[in-house]
């Protein structure tokens, strides 16, 4: 039996930081400069392993005191960011979950901000169990994370198959032991999914 393992933002649900500043600063491209150079990724993934919001918040602002009103919107408004589930997921994850397949998540995200969605998106509750980052301070592709979700669900690392938008994590989970699709699309996936399991 194949475990069918998620990641969240860019495959189950849309989370994009320019929707709420590209209206903000009345540009994408003000907005790319923004994101690229002071609330980057990489600052972000601070509070996806746990790093309180607060603290995150503060030690930039005081690096960049000019954003700092940007800065502590990127939280206060962080909700503006979400949009919907990705097209076609919820119906595939229904299915995959009709046939008998056990469907889990494994996400890197805040605790604190995704206690704000976790019960608005229908998506999730089609789930078996969920591995969020931010409650165990560690983040994918760091193998630890992955050793989380096998031991909390009782899972062997060859009977899953894992999905992910970003090669990084997908790299992580090919190596330790897992099976890995790239996500491009709920229409690309089925028929990926289906050559792995063999249906």
């Amino acid at each position: 039996m194949k475990n069918l393992v998620f990641d969240f933002g860019g495959v189950l649900v849309d989370w994009n930081p320019h929707r709420l500043f590209d209206g903000y600063f009345g540009s994408r491209e003000k907005a790319d400069w923004f994101l690229e150079n002071i609330c980057t990724q990489q600052w972000n993934s601070q509070t996806d392993a746990g790093k309180p919001i607060r603290e995150v918040v503060a030690e930039l602002s005081a690096l960049h005191p000019e954003y700092a009103r940007e800065i502590d919107i990127y939280y206060s408004r962080w909700i503006e960011m979400m949009g919907g589930e990705i097209e076609g997921m919820y119906g595939l994850l229904q299915e995959y979950k009709a046939a008998g397949y056990h469907l889990y998540g494994l996400t890197n995200w805040s605790a604190e901000t995704f206690c704000q969605v976790r019960d608005i998106y229908p998506i999730f509750k089609l789930l078996d169990g969920m591995v969020v980052s931010g409650e165990e301070h560690c983040i994918k592709p760091d193998p630890r994370i992955f050793r989380i979700l096998f031991d909390r669900y009782g899972l062997r690392p060859a009977d899953c198959i894992f999905i992910d938008d970003l090669q990084p994590n997908i790299d992580g989970a090919l190596a330790v032991g897992m099976d890995a699709l790239l996500f491009t699309g709920a229409r690309t996936l089925r028929p990926r999914l289906d050559a792995l399991l063999g249906r």
